[in-house]
């Protein structure tokens, strides 16, 4: 009869295995135990130990004898007794000696437990049970009714049918004792079995019908905790929490039992944090304390008027509390305790040696394509090598170039005419020049790369009546007709532009004139 999908091997079918949420137990992982002798070998002359635990709906358990002997595993439907009568159904949670450490922890004694187990549950058992716990839903839903109409202040939360669909209890809460002897006799004559009322409090309606936390995880109180110790507010002072109601109540609308968890921690590391330490005393003014933190032993204190805090360490905060009581005062608070930043230890179980992380990955390939492409269309790297040499000639030649420009076009202009000319030359020679200094290729050498590659001389553009070069000045290389041609181009350029220039500078010098007689 065991639940042959559930990974906890149960009898149920909680989410997980198929139920969608419709578990007769309300979840195999409440209140589990795991049976860890249960894969052990026993000796021959050893006696199983005949005291039962038997699981029901919620987190109810109970001890039960089983004087037949039968042989039950975990997770099987078991028939029985009940102390009102009849028989009730529920699932073998426990077997072997780690019942008897169950009882030692829950304080039952073997000779208090009297209730007996029937039987194995027959599928006619089953049936029943199942049809009884259908009606569980709309038994409360009707309860509830009759409770409003009865304008009664109480809360029915859940109700139980017993397996043989004879009894029904239920459970419900309320903030005094309330008189629900009209309500019973009214549930009697609707649904025609037997009544019984179990007031809760609010934490236990929560272990019952279960939910989850706000750490993401289910309810403690619904898996796996029992028992309900007390909650104050004080378990949140000693952790350093602030006292947010809304963020330290549950969904029992109480205070969360996990501040429990580690008070006693807290509790131990608050020994050594020295007490009565609100203000300490100093030359510059009283210091008060600002936060502690209680695992770096570190304590914050601030001046009056001062944005800043100052961390000290504790053995320094009992040094001043001691200077204090016997009336000294010390100048500082002494040397600040820089925070160290704390760097995780590298971990090398993984290397992204593919680079498959990368989310710029797909970017760098195209990059690198490109780049490729771009090499593929220019110039060969040894000609572009050669031209560089050439280029820095000709921009020595045509520095003092330049200046005859300069003093030329100053001795035939005048005024504001001047100031033009120079600034158009400069804009005529800028890209001239850019184009001679780049390197130029035959189409021979393009078409045969094993010919000789000579790079050309490239002059800037020259005038007429400029005098020679500078001494000392590098002469362009190479020869022969390509160099005669080249002179030629560039006189031709400079014998226009001097014309232009002239054009130019008369024009501006009648222009002014007239503004002059005017």
């Amino acid at each position: 009869m065991g639940c042959g999908s559930c990974s906890t091997g149960g009898g149920c079918t909680p989410a997980g295995c198929k139920s969608n949420g419709s578990c007769l137990t309300n979840g195999c992982s409440k209140l589990d135990v795991y049976d860890w002798l249960s894969h052990m070998d026993m000796p021959a002359n050893y006696r199983p130990f005949q005291i039962i635990e038997i699981k029901f709906k919620g987190s109810r358990k109970d001890f039960y004898v089983n004087q037949d002997n039968l042989y039950l595993e975990a997770g099987e439907l078991v028939a029985v007794e009940t102390t009102t009568g009849g028989y009730d159904i529920g699932h073998v949670s426990l077997t072997g000696e780690l019942v008897r450490m169950q009882m030692q922890k829950r304080h039952v004694k073997e000779a208090d437990v009297t209730k007996k187990i029937y039987r194995k549950a027959t599928p006619a058992d089953v049936d029943k049970w199942k049809a009884a716990k259908g009606l569980e839903w709309e038994t409360m839903h009707k309860a509830r009714t009759l409770a409003l109409n009865l304008n009664l202040s109480m809360k029915l939360s859940d109700v139980d049918y017993q397996g043989d669909k004879t009894k029904a209890t239920f459970y419900y809460t309320a903030e005094g004792r309330v008189d629900f002897r009209e309500l019973i006799k009214k549930m009697a004559e609707q649904f025609r079995i037997r009544i019984e009322m179990r007031q809760i409090g609010m934490r236990q309606e929560a272990s019952r019908l279960g939910g989850i936390g706000s750490c993401g995880r289910e309810l403690c109180c619904s898996t796996w905790l029992t028992d309900f110790k007390t909650v104050s507010t004080a378990a949140a002072r000693y952790q350093n929490l602030s006292l947010n109601t809304l963020k330290l109540a549950g969904q029992c609308g109480k205070l969360k039992c996990c501040l429990n968890y580690e008070l006693d921690t807290y509790m131990d590391a608050l020994k050594h944090i020295p007490d009565n330490v609100n203000v300490l005393r100093t030359e510059k003014g009283d210091a008060r304390l600002q936060k502690t933190d209680i695992f770096k032993r570190m304590m914050w204190f601030s001046f009056p008027q001062a944005e800043s805090w100052i961390p000290l360490h504790i053995n320094r905060v009992k040094e001043i509390q001691r200077m204090n009581k016997e009336g000294v005062l010390p100048p500082d608070l002494g040397e600040v305790q820089e925070e160290k930043p704390v760097v995780p230890a590298k971990v090398l179980d993984y290397e992204n040696v593919v680079g498959q992380d990368s989310l710029t990955r797909l970017d760098e390939r195209s990059r690198n394509k490109k780049k490729a492409k771009s090499k593929g269309k220019g110039g060969q790297p040894q000609q572009q090598q050669q031209g560089k040499p050439n280029n820095q000639q000709q921009n020595a030649q045509a520095k003092p170039e330049q200046q005859q420009n300069k003093q030329n076009n100053q001795g035939n202009r005048g005024g504001e005419g001047e100031n033009q000319n120079q600034n158009r030359n400069r804009q005529n020679n800028q890209p001239k020049q850019q184009q001679q200094n780049r390197p130029k290729q035959q189409p021979n050498q393009q078409n045969n790369p094993n010919a000789q590659q000579q790079p050309k001389a490239e002059r800037p553009q020259r005038e007429p009546n400029v005098a020679a070069p500078a001494e000392g000045a590098p002469e362009a290389q190479g020869g022969g007709e390509g160099q005669s041609r080249n002179k030629r181009n560039n006189r031709n350029r400079g014998n226009r532009n001097k014309n232009r220039n002239n054009k130019e500078g008369g024009n501006t010098g009648n222009s002014s004139n007239e503004t002059s007689q005017a």
